[in-house]
């Protein structure tokens, strides 16, 4: 888009600065074309021309959005604020640098967004044409897709979980675009938006195409949830049950103690006057020769003398 102002004057350079004045850019950002030539007067009386010029500027669609935001924050009472852009051919991003910007965003970003909304139609009008036009402060809206990408899978597995559907609050269609790609990520979840104009929101459910049957999970007692029979650790268990009519058994295991053989091989041999015995088998029990002890002695019934 092309703005252009006419000044006329005694010099050209006079005339310069009443067309540069009218347009509000200083002499090195404007272009300009004489096409009146000052004359003077002849005899000081007759004749004469004064200068004429044509200045001319070309503005894009991101340099009238520029301007709008300015004149909105200096209402704002925001006069110090830097505006860093960067521009290609169909978008631009518009980066709010100073203090106090986080008084720009508002709650939820609403009017960092409401800027945004108007600036994008200001700068529609300028070739007719659709211009894309993001406004940022404090890496604000990188923070805030980070934070709709872990809404949008939290809520499509509890969707999935609960069968049911989940209902999300009016957003822009930016950030309903980022939800939308989230929820594709989950398997068995599926998205959708539902309102008009400024109710319109998200509704994350079930994929009735692709259902996706919820897995069991157990609590602190060790007890299962969903479907299948569970068991309490904390509970006794043996005897009959009336309620299930059906007997349980304790099964507590049966412990065994035994006694542990010794070693044996060649070098750890017991001598004859040991005795090893288990609990599953007996050796029998060799004779002690005591010194001053017969082997066998005579045995005698009692009361015979």
């Amino acid at each position: 888009m092309v703005q252009e102002a006419f000044g006329t004057g005694e010099s050209i350079e006079e005339a310069l600065d009443v067309a540069c004045k009218e347009l509000g850019v200083s002499k090195e950002d404007a272009e300009y074309e004489v096409i009146q030539e000052p004359e003077k007067k002849k005899f000081g009386i007759f004749g004469g021309n004064p200068a004429k010029v044509r200045v001319f500027i070309t503005v894009t669609p991101a340099q009238k959005a520029v301007e709008y935001l300015k004149s909105i924050l200096d209402c704002m009472g925001l006069n110090d604020v830097e505006f860093e852009v960067t521009e290609d051919e169909k978008t631009a991003e518009i980066n709010l640098k100073g203090e106090d910007v986080g008084f720009i965003i508002g709650r939820r970003g609403e009017t960092l967004d409401a800027l945004q909304y108007l600036s994008g139609l200001v700068a529609n009008h300028v070739d007719n044409s659709y211009f894309r036009i993001t406004i940022n402060t404090g890496n604000y809206r990188e923070k805030r897709e980070v934070t709709l990408e872990n809404l949008g899978r939290k809520l499509a597995y509890k969707a999935v979980k609960t069968g049911k559907n989940v209902n999300l609050e009016p957003m822009n269609p930016y950030e309903r675009r980022i939800i939308h790609t989230a929820v594709q990520k989950v398997n068995g979840a599926i998205s959708y938006s539902e309102g008009e104009v400024m109710n319109r929101h998200v509704v994350i459910a079930p994929d009735p195409k692709n259902p996706v049957k919820p897995r069991r999970t157990y609590n602190n007692n060790n007890r299962r949830q969903g479907n299948g029979r569970g068991y309490n650790n904390n509970r006794d268990r043996g005897g009959y049950n009336k309620d299930r009519e059906s007997y349980s058994y304790n099964k507590t295991p049966y412990k065994q103690t035994f006694e542990r053989k010794p070693y044996q091989n060649k070098y750890n041999k017991p001598s004859d006057d040991e005795m090893v015995t288990t609990s599953s088998t007996f050796s029998q029990r060799s004779p002690i020769e005591k010194a001053g002890l017969p082997l066998f002695s005579k045995i005698e019934k009692k009361g015979e003398e």
